[in-house]
């Protein structure tokens, strides 16, 4: 595996992480297509992701205690799963 910078790799292990510790609200996890995570982690690289598209914060970032994550999001998420050859929890 090549060489990954340290800034690159907090981007995304952050969007892994947001990823796996996602939830929905209300409905059953395996059927759900909204999912949020909790927002936890360096805010300049959680801007960074809403930059991207991979999350959004909604209106007010600063009061907002989850993100929800896109659908680019959640397919940029499965493709680093991938890459670091970690299992999603859907795949068990």
């Amino acid at each position: 595996m090549k060489q990954t910078k340290a800034e690159e790799a907090m981007r995304e292990l952050t969007m892994m992480l947001m990823y796996l510790s996602r939830f929905t609200e209300g409905e059953k996890f395996t059927e759900a297509k909204d999912f949020y995570a909790w927002k936890g982690y360096d805010f300049d690289i959680l801007n960074e992701l809403d930059n991207d598209d991979y999350i959004r914060q909604g209106k007010h970032p600063s009061r907002s205690k989850s993100v929800y994550i896109t659908d680019t999001g959640i397919e940029k998420a499965r493709e680093l799963l991938n890459k670091y050859g970690i299992d999603d929890w859907n795949q068990r």
